[in-house]
């Protein structure tokens, strides 16, 4: 069969239906779980994994939707072509409970103290198996995941312990009197003993052993017993499982592996501290202690990008933290004085910066010359008018585009219900709560389209992001008329379809 034959083949998949069969069957074992009914479970695992519906979304996740799919592994695989997609998923077919993990490509990425971190890559054809077995973890772990750990879980965000945070030290709870113990674990990917973590795993027995494999592959030579590799798909997932229950201890709130409690004047940090080493100690793992302190709530404290603090008059502030904003300004002050490129394409490039950005501290005080970046964006119309030649007209449309406006809304945020999650079944729910995270002309259209994908139906409530299709085709045409709310996936599948880039 000619290769573009296999591309019609792959795109005229039913990708609809292909997703709805897989999402129930997660809505099944999520709901058996939460029943206690184990043999329920092992079959709807063992179901998922046999599942052609749930291999072939794991191909098109790892090779078309996920930000490392043009990464390569050890093999230097970059890409696949619909060939070779088809048969990547006739090989997991035979050999998912049997897979054979190779080893990993190392990637040496810098970090903030200027030591390094390994990266360590997995190939296409295991991370493509990576993605099909976290299918069949995922819900089951959903299940018991305590509800204030928010980071690498579906459905959750920062913007859920930013809250939780505000919670517990805004005035009405008397926050200017509680201490706040920071929590730094000292190479948490890399510390993870196997054993303690394969042992907290729900999965066939087949499938754990398999993992095992996995985490020996890219175990490092010092450390042969411990260590989940970053850069794995499941790897976030099993950090989860790993450090689950720690925010049993006492209130706190936890992003993957940062976390902060929360001390009341009458708690001991010294006996909490002791019970959070014990935790940790049985999963191999230890405080960091250069990086771990105990600070009064009035003092402030650095969390995910934050700076959080009580005043004196014991009103709660939570502003973007001074790294977080100077990196920031250092990414935009690159782009505005590069010499590569004239204003128009400097705009395209600053807006999604700026976008996320401010999408990010939404929810802070921003108020004021810094946070409102005035400075930055006089100093840009600066620039701009100088090279669009004195031509205030095509400047003062171009400082919008690059500097888009964000509504702000302090500490407005709604958190996720109790221990909902988007395995719960509850569509309605997670469909409007994941349309708030859109604003402006996407916001509207998702409105229009009451939340439902315009290309294949389906409602928004995957982490999938929503994308706007331009009709016509003309990307200047933002009448509501030429736009279509889409799926990232189903608008590449668009103009896949017409032979056009996205």
């Amino acid at each position: 069969m000619q290769s573009k034959n296999f591309s019609e083949l792959w795109k005229n998949l039913n990708w609809k239906k292909i997703r709805q069969v897989v999402f129930r069957l997660q809505i099944r074992l999520f709901k058996a779980m939460k029943a206690g009914d184990s043999a329920r479970v092992r079959n709807l695992q063992n179901l998922i994994l046999r599942s052609r519906c749930a291999r072939l979304l794991a191909i098109r996740q790892v090779t078309q939707l996920n930000a490392g799919k043009k990464t390569a592994g050890i093999d230097g695989v970059k890409s696949l072509n619909h060939k070779q997609r088809f048969e990547l998923e006739e090989t997991l077919a035979k050999h998912t409970f049997k897979w054979k993990h190779s080893k990993l490509r190392k990637i040496p990425i810098p970090k903030k103290d200027g030591t390094k971190r390994t990266l360590k890559v997995p190939t296409i054809a295991d991370r493509a198996w990576q993605c099909l077995v976290k299918y069949a973890l995922e819900p089951a772990h959903e299940a018991e995941f305590h509800e204030r750990s928010y980071g690498f879980r579906p459905g959750r965000s920062v913007h859920d312990c930013q809250k939780i945070i505000f919670n517990n030290l805004r005035s009405y709870c008397k926050g200017h009197e509680k201490r706040i113990l920071e929590l730094d674990i000292e190479k948490c990917f890399d510390r993870i003993d196997h054993k303690a973590l394969i042992k907290r795993v729900i999965a066939p027995a087949k499938i754990k052993q398999r993992i095992w494999q996995s985490l020996k592959a890219g175990a490092s030579v010092n450390f042969p017993d411990k260590g989940t590799p970053q850069g794995g798909v499941f790897s976030p997932l099993l950090a989860n499982i790993a450090l689950n229950g720690i925010e049993t201890i006492h209130t706190s709130v936890r992003y993957a592996d940062d976390m902060v409690f929360i001390l009341k004047p009458k708690d001991n940090a010294s006996v909490i501290r002791s019970k959070i080493d014990k935790f940790l100690a049985t999963r191999g793992l230890k405080v960091k202690e250069r990086k771990t302190r105990l600070v009064h709530s009035i003092d402030g404290f650095d969390f995910l990008g934050w700076h959080v603090k009580v005043q004196t008059n014991g009103k709660f502030r939570c502003v973007p933290s001074e790294e977080n904003f100077l990196n920031f300004r250092q990414k935009v002050k690159k782009i505005v004085n590069s010499s590569n490129y004239g204003a128009k394409v400097k705009a395209k490039k600053l807006a999604p910066i700026v976008r996320g950005w401010r999408n990010y501290h939404q929810y802070c005080k921003m108020d004021g010359s810094r946070h409102s970046l005035y400075f930055i964006q006089n100093r840009a119309w600066k620039v701009f008018n100088k090279e669009a030649k004195q031509n205030r007209h095509t400047v003062d449309k171009l400082i919008p585009q690059a500097f888009p406006a964000v509504p702000y809304s302090e500490n407005k945020h709604v958190n996720v219900k109790g221990d909902f999650s988007p395995f719960n079944g509850d569509v309605v729910y997670w469909s409007k709560r994941n349309s708030k995270i859109y604003d402006g002309a996407t916001a509207k259209v998702l409105k229009k389209q009451d939340l439902n994908c315009g290309y294949c139906g389906l409602k928004f409530i995957d982490e999938e992001r929503v994308h706007l299709h331009h009709i016509d085709g003309n990307h200047d045409n933002w009448r509501a008329k030429n736009l279509l709310a889409v799926h990232e996936s189903c608008h590449d599948y668009i103009h896949m379809s017409k032979g056009v880039k996205p």
